[in-house]
């Protein structure tokens, strides 16, 4: 079948109208005419019979057969400019508009933190990312997305695999690179015995790796695995979130902060381990609000530790089935919502209640961020700006951060 690319679709594949519907290209880009077989709605192998002016070759060696860079076949401008329009399609789904400031995008080489996967063969060890669509382990030693201490940490985490995978399971292996070396987190590997631990504490000194971790528990603590927010150093708990890359951090913080202003209060919501709450701190008395127990318990280590902060507060508490009521919100200056996927309906519905005028908002979802400012809109609220954070170059996966702010107090300001 030969077909004209109209679009992408979410997941970074070209969209082409079929004589039957719509049909998923692999690799195609819009307004390329592609020639291929289709099955089920997809075209897995097309021919390139018309290229896009954005088309490159890609630069990874491992790129044909990885499936953690769908998009390495487009120019950097391309895809800037398509996951801006994915975000605004998402508000404009909801009826929002936005001015959009100038995109942040970390560069190659600076993801500090990755989920490897893990496998004992029988002719070996395989340690790498999935292929595209397939459960095979692709090897990365030439990727271009990894920090290279996390290259590096390779060989480490294949010593750890061949330490502690069954034959028939697969690996989780957390990679963070941390000021003190890199810090590994391992889920899904055998029980831990006694002599999985002695080879996991060897394999740990033989790459001096700052702390390994099995199914949570640390088993080998070299150097604490601290991570810097502004003054603070926190170290997280094994496997906790972390923004992806220092440089996309630095973006999302700086725009929270700009969103925020000179508050006085601040309630940091899904405050992770400090990521926002700690550089908030600088200036602002933060309540920082979290559902894992441990990562605020972190947070909360590093607050106490760091000099010239503001007060710190910590609750927590599961913000899905209990978000802060309107009146808990009442003395808070501004907010920071930064929650997973799922969005934060449930707390965007007290914070539309509310009398707080400031909202930060920071997402890796933009649809469910658009439902969720839809919620604030509704309830008075302009939505100022919006800046695309995408720490995940080359992948169709889109970050956010944004300014929501009462009509009335803009209007006043104005």
């Amino acid at each position: 079948m030969r077909l004209c690319i109209g679009r992408l679709g979410h997941l970074g594949d070209g969209v082409a109208e079929g004589p039957e519907g719509p049909v998923l290209v692999a690799g195609a880009l819009p307004d390329e005419e592609v020639e291929g077989v289709v099955a089920a709605g997809r075209m897995a192998s097309p021919a390139i019979l018309a290229a896009s002016p954005a088309r490159v070759d890609p630069l990874c060696p491992h790129a044909a057969a990885c499936g953690g860079c769908s998009l390495q076949h487009a120019d950097e401008p391309f895809v800037t400019a398509w996951k801006q329009e994915v975000v605004r399609s998402a508000l404009a789904a909801q009826g929002l508009a936005a001015r959009f400031l100038a995109p942040h995008v970390s560069p190659p080489g600076s993801r500090r933190r990755a989920v490897l996967a893990g496998r004992r063969t029988r002719s070996g060890v395989v340690v790498g990312f999935h292929g595209r669509a397939s459960g095979t382990i692709v090897p990365v030693p030439g990727c271009l997305v990894l920090h290279p201490a996390l290259l590096a940490a390779l060989p480490a985490a294949a010593d750890v695999t061949d330490a502690g995978a069954s034959r028939r399971g697969e690996l989780d292996l957390a990679l963070t690179q941390s000021a003190a070396g890199v810090d590994v987190a391992v889920t899904g590997g055998r029980p831990l015995s006694a002599g999985l631990r002695e080879a996991l504490v060897a394999a740990a000194a033989r790459h001096a790796l700052a702390r390994l971790a099995w199914e949570g528990e640390p088993v080998v603590v070299r150097v604490a695995p601290t991570q810097r927010f502004g003054s603070a150093s926190v170290v997280p708990p094994p496997g906790a979130f972390l923004q992806a890359t220092g440089e996309g951090e630095a973006a999302l913080a700086a725009a929270v902060a700009t969103a925020v202003g000179p508050a006085r209060r601040v309630a940091d919501l899904f405050a992770g381990c400090g990521t926002f709450a700690l550089r908030l701190a600088g200036s602002a008395e933060v309540h920082a609000v979290e559902g894992a127990a441990p990562m605020l318990a972190a947070l909360a280590a590093g607050a106490r530790a760091a000099p010239a902060l503001k007060p710190v507060t910590t609750e927590v508490r599961d913000l899905f089935r209990r978000p802060l009521l309107a009146p808990e919100l009442a003395g808070f200056d501004a907010v920071v919502l930064d929650p997973p996927r799922a969005g934060a309906a449930a707390q965007a519905a007290e914070l539309a209640r509310s009398p707080v005028k400031v909202v930060a908002m920071v997402s890796c979802n933009p649809v469910t961020f658009a439902r969720d400012a839809r919620l604030l809109a509704a309830a008075g609220f302009r939505l100022d700006w919006v800046q695309v954070v995408d720490q995940f170059r080359w992948s169709p996966h889109v970050e956010l951060a944004a300014r929501l702010e009462r009509v009335h107090m803009a209007q006043r300001r104005g």
